[in-house]
């Protein structure tokens, strides 16, 4: 059997009944809940140390949630955005795709029903399902794969952003001053060689808003190419640190022009500004650095549109020259957008605080 590109898999959405574990819940005598197959727990947290998260898609009563909360929580702690009730399979999946702010093709459902496969294969293809005897296979496929420290931390910043999530849920005001609330802080700088790995796994995972599509192989080869830096955001709020939600190659080969062959930004931060101020960054440094127009490689993908629109919003417009050579020979579909940099530049959303990362250093 052949798996996807671990890489591509953020997480794993597991079955209850004969999946994680052996009974139907809702057919038990009494409260208690069928004990957990404890090979599917240890592989829940094998994944989660590699970090993938988990999720449940449950065709049950919704009470089963509550019972494992209420009888079992050190299990249900295990699970991001569960759904258990009876609508279809995939109609879940794409609750818990939205909930965690992620592609649903990034979602693997593990389910002994070959129905349940099926109906999510049909109407997700995207999303590829597996049997529990998979499991095994699946730990496999994930063996000699580099963890960053930011892959270790994955699950834990999720369960905070859960906590975001209630938190604006409850908060009593507008969306913008909710963020202003969360007193947000986003920090660009020079990559430290110990935010490459993660970098990379940002070119290797980000769809939505990733410019190109750089391999991560060939952002390690340009970024220690001479005339090239690879650049990161950092993001923090009042409810802990995000880490390095965002990464983009410049190149400056070419006098008075700053060439960015890749920009890519986390899902995790969609919505809230930051792909937008770690640009807007990126244009007022490459103004102050003495360049004269500022250009980004954009493969447009089915994935990608949210980058296309901030591109846009940014004043970027598609220039007749093919780019850098780098980019375009990663990317032989791509187009060059460019934009001046004389003139009045974009700002950042109100709500976040913009610094360089020397200056939030200090």
């Amino acid at each position: 059997m052949t798996f996807p590109d671990p890489g591509h898999v953020k997480c794993v959405v597991w079955d209850l009944d004969g999946t994680l574990w052996d009974d139907i819940a809702v057919e038990t005598p009494t409260d208690e809940l069928p004990t957990p197959r404890p090979e599917m727990l240890a592989a829940i947290d094998a994944l989660a140390a590699r970090g993938v998260l988990s999720s449940i898609a449950s065709r049950s009563a919704p009470a089963v949630l509550d019972r494992l909360a209420a009888g079992r929580p050190e299990v249900r702690g295990r699970f991001l955005a569960p759904q258990v009730s009876w609508q279809d399979k995939s109609e879940s999946l794409r609750r818990i795709a939205k909930d965690l702010g992620i592609a649903a093709d990034a979602l693997l459902l593990v389910d002994d029903s070959p129905y349940e496969r099926a109906e999510v294969e049909a109407l997700l293809p995207g999303v590829r399902t597996l049997a529990p005897e998979d499991v095994p296979a699946l730990l496999a496929a994930f063996e000699g794969r580099e963890v960053t420290p930011e892959s270790r931390e994955r699950v834990r910043r999720y369960r905070t952003e859960e906590t975001r999530r209630a938190e604006g849920e409850r908060f009593q005001g507008s969306r913008e001053e909710f963020l202003r609330w969360c007193g947000m802080r986003l920090a660009v700088g020079a990559a430290t060689p110990d935010e490459i790995p993660r970098a990379l796994e940002l070119a290797a995972r980000t769809h939505r808003l990733n410019s190109s599509g750089l391999t991560p192989d060939r952002l390690r080869e340009l970024a220690a190419s001479p005339g090239h830096e690879l650049y990161t955001a950092r993001m923090a709020d009042r409810f802990g640190a995000y880490g390095v939600i965002g990464a983009a190659l410049v190149d400056r080969t070419a006098p008075a022009v700053w060439s960015v062959p890749l920009l890519a930004l986390s899902c995790r931060v969609a919505g809230r500004g930051a792909a937008a101020a770690f640009l807007f960054r990126l244009l007022e440094r490459a103004r102050a650095a003495g360049a004269e127009e500022f250009r980004v490689t954009l493969r447009p993908t089915d994935a990608n549109l949210e980058m296309r629109i901030l591109l846009r919003q940014a004043g970027l417009r598609r220039t007749d020259d093919t780019g850098p050579a780098p980019a375009t020979a990663a990317a032989p579909d791509a187009a060059v957008l460019g934009r001046p940099l004389h003139g009045d530049l974009p700002t950042p959303p109100p709500w976040l605080h913009v610094s360089d990362r020397e200056e939030a250093d200090a």
